[in-house]
Order: structure tokens, then sequence, then C-alpha cells
């Protein structure tokens, strides 16, 4: 099994054993890009970031150790964020 096989399912900074989903949180899908297929708890995030997106930091992006990925809800509301790049 792969790295992205391995991940598929799982949640976003999640602790890897426990890595599934929780009752009476809120997740979103992240859809393409290094984190395709994760989960990401938006819980407690805020209106800005539910709104305009966020930065993960990831290993596995373009810029490794230290990079993020940007991944950005595909419509209000929307319970998918698409990948739209990653910086440093």
């Amino acid at each position: 099994m792969d790295e992205l096989e391995f991940m598929r399912g799982r949640v976003y900074g999640a602790d890897h054993d426990d890595p599934g989903p929780r009752d009476g949180r809120t997740y979103v899908e992240l859809a393409g890009g290094p984190l395709d297929g994760l989960l990401l708890d938006v819980t407690d995030h805020g209106e800005t970031e539910l709104r305009h997106g966020v930065g993960l930091p990831t290993e596995i992006g373009r810029y490794g150790a230290g990079g993020r990925a940007l991944y950005m809800p595909r419509g209000p509301g929307g319970r998918v964020y698409d990948w739209r790049g990653d910086v440093p």
C-alpha cells in the first residue's frame, strides 16, 4: 500500500493510532493536491477560514518540510475544499 492510499479516509492532523473522524465534529473533504482524500476538522475554524480557505503544513507537497498546501472551499458553505497550490 502506498502512502496516499494509506492516508485516504483519515483526518488531517489526527493521531496515527486514532485517525478517523469523531462524533460531534464537522469535517470537509480535501480534494486534489498532496492531501487529496483526507478530511479536515473545521469545527473550531473561524468564519474567515471557512470562507477563504486554509494553508495546511505538509511534508509531501511541492516544497517538502516547511511547505503548505492551500485549500479553498468549492462554494459557499462547501463540504469540499479544492487544492489551489503549494507555497513554501
